[in-house]
């Protein structure tokens, strides 16, 4: 099967038989394009010759070489080489890909030729109790933009949603009075989520001051006006806004170090963790399908290894006189 056939076959599998997301699908169309442009320049074949490689000739020293070039050679325009973690995305890719065209009996390599790499440990950045203050408390309340932005703030870290589950929320979805509700979040993996009372309490605020008839929980307030004839979706608040709104809070909150929405979600679970809350339930309000990925957490904010340190370490323990 030629290799341009066999993407647009794997793309159409993820987005009909497996119903990942939109997005997940744009991703894999992006590193399985990539690798295709690049095995074109690698062999030298013409653009309308594409279909001409066959997926069956793509074998170990191809995606040698492919690694190598994810290493060593390739840079990307805007943010130099690639990190570790982003030359795994496209190897995670190819494995699915292949493991795709499998399933199809063809004679391709097998998925598990494609290695990995050893994982490292990621540094996650979080914000401390004091820090989280002066985020919240450098919003301006002179306006219902700034009661909105105090409202987002309190909400990502008071549920840990990404910033992609916030901005779709409607206000019908949120129950104000329980302070909890359901989101679909990767993989379509449903959770719960729960306001704290000072996240309900700020969400209320900003609310009280609506007197639109949009359903999106946040909406924007500046670009095309009401009468333009706009939609729901037209006013619904986007992700790129909430990452703007956050490094602004950020700046004037004097945070030394760059910050988006998903550090909320960090300090979120780090801050359950450091006050004794248990692995297995910070990994459901999270909606990690493996509890390896809520082990992230655990290096920095273990909270066991930490009495044990203080309790038996000789630096700690007091000298009888």
């Amino acid at each position: 099967m030629g290799l341009e056939d066999a993407i647009d076959r794997f793309l159409e599998y993820c987005e009909l038989d497996k119903n990942l997301s939109v997005r997940t699908v744009r991703m894999y169309s992006y590193y399985l394009n990539f690798f295709k442009e690049w095995l074109v320049k690698l062999k030298g074949v013409k653009e309308e010759d594409i279909n001409n490689i066959e997926v069956e000739s793509i074998d170990k020293d191809i995606i040698r070489q492919f690694r190598l070039f994810l290493s060593h050679r390739y840079k990307n325009p805007y943010k130099g080489n690639l990190k570790r973690q982003t030359q795994t995305y496209f190897l995670v890719a190819l494995r699915s890909f292949f493991r795709f065209l499998l399933k199809q009996d063809l004679k391709v390599i097998s998925p598990e030729v494609i290695e990995l790499g050893k994982k490292r440990d990621r540094n996650i950045k979080f914000l401390r109790e004091e820090e989280l203050e002066r985020l919240f408390n450098a919003v301006e309340l002179n306006n219902i933009i700034g009661y909105r932005d105090r409202a987002i703030l309190e909400v990502l870290f008071s549920t840990g949603l990404r910033v992609s589950e916030l901005v779709s929320l409607d206000k019908d979805q949120v129950n104000m009075k329980k302070g909890e509700f359901g989101v679909i979040g990767k993989g379509g993996k449903a959770r719960v989520v729960f306001l704290s009372d000072k996240a309900k309490e700020w969400l209320q605020k900003y609310l009280d001051k609506r007197n639109d008839p949009y359903r999106p929980l946040f909406i924007r307030y500046s670009g095309p006006k009401s009468k333009e004839g706009l939609t729901d979706e037209k006013m619904r608040l986007s992700v790129r806004s909430v990452e703007r709104l956050v490094d602004k809070y950020r700046v004037r909150a004097h945070i030394p170090f760059r910050i988006g929405p998903h550090v909320l979600r960090h300090s979120f679970a780090s801050d359950l963790l450091y006050h004794g809350a248990d692995l297995r339930s910070v990994q459901e309000m999270l909606g990690h399908k493996n509890i390896s990925t809520t082990q992230i957490y655990t290096h920095i904010t273990n909270f066991h290894l930490r009495e044990v340190y203080k309790k038996f370490h000789s630096g700690n323990v007091k000298k009888d006189n």
